[in-house]
């Protein structure tokens, strides 16, 4: 079965007007830093994958949830965002919240060995230890997109 190069574009008409605007920028954002971006259609819709040009570490996707737009954040260092999470939206703190915790951080050997290790985090005074996959999975909204792009430049 031959594999189809999807483009930005094609990603972007799926995308709510009201965020395609944020989508863009972000996308204009990490291809001037050189980062790989990697396209696919999934079940649920596109997933937009942006890696680290020289680590090939992956720095954020774009994913669709119930017909939402999703962004995930994979933060290197999770301490230079510690004054950030000391003040996050109220849905994106439940969104962490609910997220499920990293068995590794708990239990080290209750997880696939080759599984990187989670994040050990404190959002306003709160303690949670949340697997790197769902932790800063959240859903794109006017109230959100503030905090995603504070949280971006961290990256």
């Amino acid at each position: 079965m031959e594999k189809i190069a999807y483009q930005f574009e094609d990603f972007l008409q799926d995308v709510q007007p009201a965020y395609q605007a944020f989508a863009a920028g972000v996308h204009k954002n990490f291809a001037a830093q050189g980062c790989k971006v990697k396209i696919e259609s999934k079940a649920s819709g596109f997933l937009v994958s942006y890696a680290h040009p020289k680590t090939k570490r992956s720095l954020l996707n774009f994913v669709f949830r119930k017909k939402s737009l999703m962004v995930r954040l994979y933060p290197s260092d999770v301490s230079r965002c510690a004054e950030l999470l000391d003040s996050p939206p109220e849905r994106m703190e439940k969104e962490i919240a609910k997220s499920p915790v990293c068995k590794r951080l708990l239990d080290p050997a209750d997880c696939n060995s080759r599984c990187p290790m989670g994040y050990d985090i404190t959002v306003r005074g709160t303690r949670y230890q949340k697997c790197r996959y769902s932790c800063f999975l959240f859903t794109v909204t006017n109230e959100s997109i503030p905090f995603i792009q504070d949280f971006i430049k961290l990256l």
